[in-house]
């Protein structure tokens, strides 16, 4: 059975906004005699608030993480998702021990290996291959061990040409090629990437994941990854944590995770817009989409047995107009999942005045996977073919199951694999 090797507990950061300090010199020695010399907690962060930075704060005082309690196995790949600002960075600095927690306690078995941004723990002035040897010196490896690798950690980087330059000289793909290569062959029991991999072309990201997958299943060291990717989150991890607003808000199984993530950002399920700001052509506005359940309310979560209806509302600014409405859906791993157009609309044979029209479409239930969705829509002509406009991401709404939908999963309570989940007819 795998052993914990890293464990958080009832970690917080805060940081203040503006000033720092405490605002006199007695509360300054308080607080370093409190903190620094009795261990005790932080009196002067006691007011605060969460990191939402969707709305305006009274305090000073911004909790980056709040409460933190999670433990990662040796052999884990886990992968921290969330949004900007959910905190995924200040727990990955805490964990390398860049910052210091404001309360909590880390305990960590084994060397770290952090790769958190551009050029860390890189000397500008040294070589590549010096600074190979100053990183494998950091994490307490002898100069014969570091040699041993010396090879492979260039070959792997691709800059083999230039390991004598000063990397000052480096563009920040270089940079990043040999600090992952470093960071990944250096014999660290725990390795730990934030998103700085996107500064790689595809090639190497790809080359970088493969390389996080054999530290993790071939060679039974401890992966943490931070991306946006959620493909790449899925194919290396195999656990997730969901940051959001610096807490958790789910750990377990990836899949999951991703989930959880990507339907929670589903918050709108009907927008408008006036005739200024709406996105147009010079013949048609879209005024408003709205995604309704069977009753015909708005709702952004729907049961995967009922149907759903997104309804359009358009404005036609020049009289006369030829054309028809389309519609594309896709999952929130950007997956394609179908295209609609009107074809038969009478408006592809007879004109249209000026003025405000509605149109709805139908999606039938027992049709789409539990899943999170968004949907496009275009207004285009025929005869020749031509996009009007076409507007991406203008709503979104969840397919959610019950477990006690006996009709469409029997007793089988786990995830159904797929992007689509009609009920069809076994003859």
């Amino acid at each position: 059975m795998s052993k914990p090797v890293i464990q958080v507990e009832n970690l917080s950061k805060a940081y203040q906004i503006g000033q720092i300090g405490t605002g006199t010199i007695s509360r300054d020695i308080e607080r370093f005699w409190l903190t620094k010399v009795l261990g005790k907690e932080d009196p002067f962060l006691k007011i605060g608030e969460a990191n939402d930075r969707s709305i305006k704060g009274d305090s000073d005082i911004v909790w980056s993480l709040k409460d933190i309690n999670f433990e990662i196995n040796q052999g884990d790949a886990v992968g921290i998702i969330g949004k900007n600002g959910a905190g995924k960075s200040t727990l990955l600095k805490l964990l390398s021990r860049v910052t210091s927690p404001t309360t909590g306690e880390i305990k960590v078995k084994g060397r770290i290996a952090s790769l958190l941004e551009v050029g860390t723990g890189f000397h500008p002035e040294l070589s590549g291959r010096e600074n190979i040897y100053l990183n494998g010196a950091i994490l307490g490896m002898r100069k014969k061990e570091i040699t041993r690798k010396l090879d492979e950690i260039i070959d792997f980087s691709g800059v083999e040409r230039y390991i004598d330059t000063p990397v000052k000289r480096y563009s920040s793909g270089m940079y990043v090629r040999l600090a992952f290569a470093v960071a990944a062959h250096l014999e660290s029991e725990i390795l730990i990437v934030d998103e700085v991999l996107a500064v790689g072309d595809a090639e190497f990201q790809k080359k970088c994941l493969g390389k996080m997958g054999d530290i993790s299943k071939g060679e039974g060291r401890t992966v943490l990854f931070v991306s946006h990717n959620m493909g790449a989150i899925k194919n290396l991890c195999s656990k997730g944590i969901l940051l959001e607003n610096g807490e958790i808000t789910y750990a377990g199984d990836v899949d999951n995770a991703i989930e959880h993530y990507l339907m929670n950002s589903n918050n709108a399920a009907s927008k408008s817009w006036d005739l200024i700001s709406a996105p147009k052509s010079k013949s048609f506005a879209l005024l408003g989409v709205k995604v309704l359940n069977q009753e015909g309310e708005i709702s952004v979560n729907h049961l995967i047995t009922n149907d759903i209806e997104i309804e359009f509302t358009y404005q036609i600014l020049e009289d006369n107009q030829l054309f028809t409405l389309g519609f594309n859906l896709f999952n929130n791993h950007n997956i394609h999942i179908l295209s609609s157009h009107d074809s038969n609309s009478p408006t592809l044979k007879t004109p249209l005045k000026k003025g405000i029209y509605s149109r709805r479409i139908r999606i039938p239930g027992n049709f789409l996977a539990e899943a999170g969705y968004n949907c496009s829509f275009a207004i285009m002509r025929y005869d020749p073919f031509e996009v009007e406009f076409h507007e991406m991401e203008i709503v979104g709404f969840n397919v959610i199951d019950e477990l006690g939908l006996k009709t469409v999963r029997g007793n089988y309570s786990g995830k159904f694999p797929g992007v689509v989940r009609p009920l069809l007819n076994w003859i």
